[in-house]
């Protein structure tokens, strides 16, 4: 059994996360597929800003969990759902790392959602 590099966020990787200032609202196919005041913003080394929305306000009758896995050695191994009123283009539209590594164990139970596989993502004054 092989196990996955692991590695620490720091000054040449850094990663912080704290909350979000705005309510953070996903559509796709004209449904709400979350709706959050209590979303974290991760900023990851030069990477853009990613919203961490909590599971409690993701709409689960409107997504389906899929096979797909990724890994990334900073956070950990991250699981895959798709959202099947967007089609083939919201297959794995939204990751979520369901045992993180604990330099970022604060995205336990949080969702996060690619930009370019739903139709918006409105980032609302609070």
């Amino acid at each position: 059994m092989s196990l996955q590099p692991m590695k620490i966020p720091g000054p040449d990787h850094p990663i912080t996360i704290a909350p979000s200032s705005s309510r953070i609202v996903v559509k796709v196919g004209g449904q709400v597929v979350a709706d959050s005041h209590k979303a974290l913003t991760l900023k990851e080394a030069t990477y853009p800003p990613v919203y961490y929305i909590p599971r409690s306000d993701v709409d689960l009758t409107l997504v389906e969990r899929t096979h797909h896995h990724s890994y990334c050695p900073y956070k950990g191994e991250a699981s895959y759902y798709s959202i099947p009123a967007g089609g083939d283009r919201s297959e794995n539209a939204i990751w979520t790392y369901e045992t993180p590594h604990a330099a970022v164990s604060e995205i336990k139970g949080y969702f996060a959602f690619y930009p370019d596989r739903v139709d918006t993502i409105e980032y609302l004054p609070a």
